[in-house]
């Protein structure tokens, strides 16, 4: 775990999966790495229509596709 240049944030990275998060305080930063690796693995939960609402996403017009656009394949 690392402090920034800034002394702002927190940086810390798993290191099995290369995964790296970061928190305002080191206790933050270090719950959101486990949370960013349950998703690594694919654990967690779908977002419900208010966590979309609160991202700035309208739950409505979230489309998921069977496959990814051509420039990213």
């Amino acid at each position: 775990m690392t402090r920034t240049d800034e002394g702002d944030w927190w940086v810390t990275r798993d290191e099995e999966t290369g995964v790296t998060s970061q928190g305002k305080a080191r206790t933050e930063a270090l719950e959101n790495l486990d949370e960013a690796v349950a998703g690594y693995h694919g654990e967690g939960k779908e977002p419900t229509d208010d966590d979309l609402r609160e991202l700035g996403i309208d739950p409505d017009a979230n489309v998921s596709v069977e496959s990814l656009p051509e420039e990213f394949e």
